[in-house]
């Protein structure tokens, strides 16, 4: 082979390629394939899946749940005309195994059902139709709740949660709905009278227009649903309006014309804020079980501890015996609640003496100035300054988890000491405030210098944050898929669910699997 014609493979020449990958010798036959015949066969339903499939372990707890709930509903009954009605035992154990495969959609749910495996020999080969599916998943919250509870019980009997430590956490989830449909007050007027003038206009063409009605009908019930979410969107413009500060902040309130419930809220992963809602997940310590769930549309975590240990309580009978929450929860207002249940609390509450500390720093207040030079006389209850003044006693204030005093000498003293400038750089006088804690305070303090406290803290994060983790990971939950409130609710149930189910499978189905089979 000519020396310019030389290719190379790899590390190889083509003459060498060609070498040792000889062409087929002539009349080679090979198999065709042909795709164009038809091809009958017989299967074995049973066995589509080996033993230990995970939704053989599904189909084996959706067996041990009470579904009378859902079995109440249906009216197709024996005597009577009308079609057979879908078991809702299939319909929930095709949505918990769906989402162990990060699948959330009731039209994808439907087109698995033709050839998966898996989805093959829940469904016994049948298809079930979307509209069944996604009519499922959201109609039926009481009696999901109620599933979600009943499953925690097996988890409890079964030894998998004591209530010793009790981890709680929020993450937030995005919403169904874009940045770009957040409306203010003035185009949601705008929407509101295009929209009723568009549903006039679809009941005066019933009249002239020939179209079919069905079109019609979708079109009309199109336009009032429109309707609908823009009456909630002005209501929920409301909501908002009535928590901003100033008038300037009111006038620039915004809510979505797709999903009006939605909060714009601060990704924690990515660092920028989207339409979102704050999920609260309470996980037990022992074998990080999910005990509750609620979706809420706040932004923040410092109002929700006491709800999440409401809600353990209403699934499970009891309180737990100690909450472990990060900063995020830890204030004064939940220690004090926490202490008012009989509820041990772990926390990271801020050290208030690092925090004066900054202030005296961005003050530019040498430290020969700063509190711990002015000496405390606990007879006189007074403060003596660096120069030898004294600050009496002005006022009390009490403050949620003790009483705040203050201390401070008159204008003129201050103006005449030569320390001034150092002292007190921006202001006439100087200030001392002293908070006494209440008892409640002081033992939670003492608590958390404790090492068992700081190893009980030190957990939290492998306890609180692996169920959401494993929720937007594992179960790919990182956007909502249905909108409002109360749906998302029962969604965030749905994954939880899941979560626990998967976490049975673990710790408890598998083994005896194993077990069983040794034996045998």
């Amino acid at each position: 082979m000519p020396e310019d014609e030389r290719v190379v493979i790899g590390e190889m020449s083509k003459e060498e390629f060609l070498d040792k990958n000889p062409a087929p010798a002539p009349g080679v036959r090979l198999k065709q394939i042909d795709r164009s015949q038809d091809r009958f066969e017989i299967v074995v339903v049973e066995d589509l899946i080996p033993e230990d499939h995970l939704a053989r372990a599904i189909w084996e707890m959706t067996g041990e749940l009470d579904l009378s709930g859902y079995m109440g509903k249906i009216r197709a009954v024996k005597g009577v005309a009308g079609r057979e009605r879908t078991d809702p035992r299939l319909l929930l154990s095709l949505w918990l195994y769906s989402y162990t495969q990060s699948v959330s959609s009731a039209r994808e749910i439907e087109r698995l059902c033709v050839y998966h495996p898996a989805y093959r020999w829940l469904c016994g080969t049948a298809v079930v139709n979307y509209h069944t599916l996604s009519s499922f998943r959201v109609d039926h919250k009481e009696e999901l709740e109620r599933l979600f509870v009943e499953q925690l019980g097996i988890l409890n009997r079964e030894g998998f949660v004591d209530l010793e430590e009790v981890m709680h956490d929020g993450t937030k989830i995005m919403a169904q709905a874009g940045g770009g449909t957040f409306r203010g007050e003035k185009t949601l007027e705008e929407h509101m009278e295009l929209a009723e003038k568009l549903v006039k206009e679809l009941s005066d063409a019933d009249q002239g227009e020939e179209i079919s009605k069905r079109r019609q009908s979708a079109r009309k019930r199109a336009a009032r649903e429109r309707i609908e979410r823009l009456k909630q969107a002005q209501e929920e413009l409301e909501k908002v309006r009535a928590i901003k500060g100033s008038a300037k902040k009111k006038e620039e309130a915004r809510v979505s014309e797709t999903d009006p419930e939605a909060r714009i809220m601060k990704q924690s992963g990515s660092g920028g804020f989207a339409p979102s809602y704050n999920v609260q997940v309470t996980t037990d310590g022992k074998a990080k079980i999910i005990l509750a769930v609620a979706a809420t549309q706040s932004g923040t975590d410092a109002y929700e501890l006491t709800p999440a240990v409401a809600r353990v309580e209403e699934n499970l009978g009891e309180k737990p015996v100690q909450m472990v929450a990060d900063g995020g929860f830890t204030s004064r207002e939940n220690i004090m609640a926490m202490a008012a249940q009989g509820v041990g609390f772990i926390g990271s509450l801020a050290d208030r003496t690092k925090q004066v500390e900054a202030s005296y720093e961005r003050l530019g207040i040498p430290r020969e100035f700063w509190r711990e030079s002015f000496k405390y006389d606990d007879e006189s209850d007074s403060y003596i300054c660096p120069n030898g003044e004294v600050l009496i006693h002005k006022w009390e204030t009490t403050v949620i988890g003790g009483v705040e005093h203050k201390y401070s000498t008159d204008a003129a003293i201050c103006d005449a000491c030569p320390f001034k400038q150092q002292c007190c750089p921006k202001g006439r006088r100087r200030d001392i405030i002293r908070v006494a804690e209440t008892k409640e305070m002081t033992e939670y303090r003492g608590t958390m210098e404790t090492e068992k406290a700081k190893a009980t803290y030190k957990r939290r994060s492998e306890v609180a944050e692996f169920p959401n983790l494993w929720i937007k990971e594992k179960l790919g939950l990182r956007r909502f898929r249905l909108r409002g409130l109360v749906k998302v609710g029962m969604e965030a149930t749905w994954a939880c669910l899941t979560y626990n189910i998967q976490q049975w499978v673990r710790l408890s189905w598998r083994p005896k699997l194993r077990a069983a089979a040794v034996i045998i």
